[in-house]
């Protein structure tokens, strides 16, 4: 939201999560169930691809994320502290031809630092994606 882009995508009924309900700014479509997986595979079934960020090896939710990609679409496993990634995730976007993009990763529960290297993994591929056209 904050570099311009549509966001949007699936939420478990009830707009949970688990630092409480999900703000309203957030577009966000309520799922039947309040499962969470069943929000993650909707995501990912209605995205071009997903693109996971973890430090370390993905659990729980995070490894269902990745597991999940057997709905055939493009996938990729980043750390977001890699200073790598931005021109990685750059490639594999422009690869796969991405225009709907799912983005996965753990709770702040299970990595309390995967907050901030996300956001500004994501800062860092957006703004540059809006000033570039």
């Amino acid at each position: 939201m904050a570099a311009g882009l549509a966001v949007g995508g699936w939420c478990p009924r009830g707009r949970w999560a688990e630092d409480g309900p999900i703000d309203a700014r957030y577009p966000l479509t309520q799922t039947p169930l309040r499962r969470v997986c069943q929000r993650t595979l909707w995501n990912i079934r209605d995205s071009d691809a997903t693109l996971v960020l973890v430090c370390g090896r993905p659990r729980g939710g995070t490894a269902l994320t990745v597991r999940g990609l057997a709905l055939r679409r493009p996938r990729l496993v980043v750390d977001p502290t890699d200073r790598r990634a931005p021109a990685l995730v750059r490639r594999w976007l422009r690869r796969h031809g991405v225009r709907t993009l799912n983005v996965g990763g753990p709770r702040a529960s299970e990595d309390p630092q995967i907050y901030a290297a996300a956001r500004s993994l994501l800062s860092r591929l957006f703004q540059s994606s809006v000033n570039s056209g």
